[in-house]
Parts: C-alpha cells; structure tokens; sequence
C-alpha cells in the first residue's frame, strides 16, 4: 500500500494534493517530502506536536496523547517545544521526548520565559544553566533553542542600544556548542545594526511572518537577515484576528498562500548555498500547522523551478 500511494505522490509531483486533504491521512505529507526531495538542510515542522482539534484531524481518532509525538516525528522531522517557555522540563519528559523519536529528529525549543521575560536576561544565570542542563539531555537532536522576547516598551528598553548593552554580554557569556536564536518584536529595531551584533556571535535572528512585522521579501530588502550557519523561520500570522474565527485548530480558516509562496522563494537560495533552514508553523497562522506545512510543500517545486529560471 505505501509504495502504491508513492507512485501516486511521484506522478503528482508539482501538484500536490491541497492542504485540506491532509486530514485524515497526515502520512500523506511525509510521501510528499521524499517525492519532492526536500534538501536535508530544510527542516520543517509545528509549534508545539498537540493542539485542540488535531485528534482526529492529524493524529487518528481514539489515538492515545502518549502516542502523539511517535506518531508525528514519523512525519516531520523537528518540533519547536513550546512547554519550555513555560517551565523547565524534568529529566524524565525530556529522556521520553527522546526516547520516542528517530535518531534524526531535532528539537528546537523555547528558552524559559523566567530569562527572557520576567528578567530579560538580567541576572538568570543560574536558571539559564539549569534550562541548558534540562536540554542537554536530548543530545543529538537538540536543535535551537529561541529567546522569544516580548515587544519592549520605553520603560524596559528605551532604545535598541539599551537593549543590546543587556544581550551582548549575555551572549558573549553564554556556552559555546549550542544553536541559539533571537526574536524581536519591536519592528524598528531590525536593522544592520542588530543583525551584526548576533552575526559576531553566530547566533540567529529568528524570522517572523506576524501582522505588525515586516512582510518576509523585506526582511532581505533591509540588510542580510541571516546571521549565523542556520536560520528560524516561524510562521506565526495573526494571533487575535484569528481567534476570532477559530480556536479549533483542525482546519484551514486563513489563506496564506501568497505569502508560503515568498518563504518558498526566499528559502530556495539559502538551502542551496547550505545554509540551515528551520521553519516553524503555528495554528495561528491559517488555523492548522500541519496543513501549512503541506500547502508549504505544495509551493516548494514551483519555488525551485523559478530560481532555475532566474538563473
């Protein structure tokens, strides 16, 4: 049966099957990647592997929450841990995180948000230590680990060099060997400037496609965005606006083709010239991750073809 619905998949190459039809039969989406020969440096996967409305819709009806992450990771190959924002994990949900996924699958994770929110990075090194020693534990397949900071009023940070005289020797302080990434959601603060203070470091400036921030072909207008040997994507829409139509996230509610097709675009260039794509999809973004992913794959082919073109 599966080598039958691969040849299906191969002779649709170019035109994959839209992202509604991904319900029910998520396995769709893993044929799809390998008919598409998606570069290995091109990671793609969800905010969080639960979410209300999945059973069901992704994962199959009656299956057990303890089975969930096996079940996904035979689909994707990387998850941003959004839990971890929240607190840091036990040894033991972090060895089972482990233990329930394939030697290849990465895991980005949110930084706790004790050091990127209630302190913004002021004294916290002995939280942060403890965080990195909880993550540690995955290995091999820990993956980013994200400073998601909040937007920053005058009162916190009246100036982009305000904030950076806190971030720089944070970084600078920070252990070496882990893929660390920064986001920001104070817009004016995206400048050259910025970006070369986390190049220095090697560290990543997460990408956003969120309402207020900039639209993803001008995050490479403004100055070359990508700071270190990999980037983050995360493809985060609008949280409020959304909400408004949907907090069952089983379904397509919000079409963001046109914009899934400028990351297709913007993404072609970098995997070629090896750079380390993640790219993260929320339910917030068109009301169901997994099917962004897909209509994403959709997009890829066309991505490619137009780069050859450009050439």
């Amino acid at each position: 049966m599966l080598d039958t619905e691969l040849r299906v998949v191969k002779r649709r190459a170019g035109q994959l099957a839209a992202p509604d039809a991904l319900r029910g039969n998520s396995r769709s989406l893993v044929l799809q990647s390998r008919a598409m020969n998606v570069p290995s440096n091109l990671h793609l996967g969800t905010s969080a592997f639960t979410a209300a409305g999945w059973p069901g819709s992704f994962y199959p009806a009656g299956m057990k929450p303890a089975e969930f992450l096996s079940y996904y990771a035979q689909h994707f190959d990387t998850v941003e841990i959004d839990t971890t924002f929240y607190r840091i994990p036990s040894p033991a949900m972090v060895r089972g995180w482990y233990a329930k996924t394939p030697k290849n699958f990465l895991f980005a994770a949110k930084v706790f948000r004790e050091i990127t929110h209630d302190k913004a990075l002021a004294d916290c090194d002995p939280t942060f230590r403890k965080f990195l020693s909880a993550m540690d534990i995955l290995g091999e397949k820990l993956g980013p680990l994200l400073f998601q900071f909040g937007y920053f009023n005058k009162q916190a940070f009246p100036s982009l060099d305000d904030f950076l005289a806190r971030l720089v020797p944070f970084l600078k302080q920070a252990p070496r060997g882990y893929r660390f990434a920064v986001e920001i959601r104070n817009r004016n603060w995206l400048v050259p400037k910025f970006a070369d203070a986390l190049r220095e470091r090697g560290v990543a400036l997460a990408l956003t496609d969120q309402v207020w921030m900039p639209r993803p072909s001008e995050w490479f207008a403004r100055f070359d965005p990508v700071t270190a040997d990999f980037t983050y994507l995360r493809w985060l829409g609008d949280y409020r606006g959304i909400e408004k139509q949907s907090k069952t996230w089983d379904k397509v509610v919000v079409d963001r083709r046109r914009s899934l097709a400028e990351w297709a675009k913007l993404c072609v260039p970098l995997v070629r010239r090896g750079v380390i794509v993640f790219a993260y999809a929320n339910n917030h973004y068109e009301g169901h991750a997994p099917a962004t992913l897909a209509r994403f794959l959709e997009l890829w082919p066309r991505a490619q073809q137009g780069a050859e073109k450009s050439l």
